[in-house]
């Protein structure tokens, strides 16, 4: 059985692990990929980005060492289908030039185009820069408020 795909960013993984605005949204996504109503993806670079997110805390001070050890762990259980190829990221850099945004950011959004699905994000800049252009990017904020009318994806 096929189900539908979407690709997250980094933004949306660290609300499974830190308390933060958005968690309960990007928590009911997880909730339907682990109950296979939903498959997830997202390029190795997210593994990356949660993990220089939660060393920044921790320099901070904001968390200790102890949790973010513990949320990179859940990170590695929760994972989205990790991806990665030579010519999406030939696209991704393509993007970034035609759109003067950062590679790291457009490599998503070029593997929602590679997989024909949405992209959800809680990185309102992204957003905002690309939407327009790509609709297929989705803010996890309305995702939160459709989410609440409906019971399904």
């Amino acid at each position: 059985m096929n189900h539908p795909t979407l690709v997250i960013d980094a933004s949306v993984a660290l609300k499974w692990l830190l308390p933060e605005e958005g968690q309960t949204a990007a928590l009911s996504l997880l909730d339907l990929y682990q109950d296979e109503e939903l498959d997830l993806v997202a390029p190795y670079l997210l593994i990356q980005e949660v993990a220089a997110v939660l060393w920044k805390r921790v320099r901070r001070g904001e968390i200790s060492p102890g949790v973010a050890q513990r949320a990179f762990v859940q990170l590695l259980k929760d994972a989205p289908i990790l991806v990665d190829s030579p010519a999406v990221n030939f696209s991704a850099l393509r993007l970034a030039a035609a759109h003067s945004h950062p590679v790291a950011e457009c490599l998503y959004l070029a593997w929602a185009l590679e997989q024909r699905c949405d992209l959800m994000t809680a990185d309102e800049r992204f957003f905002d820069a690309m939407h327009s252009a790509y609709p297929c990017v989705q803010l996890l904020r309305q995702f939160q408020k459709s989410h609440r009318r409906s019971s399904g994806f």
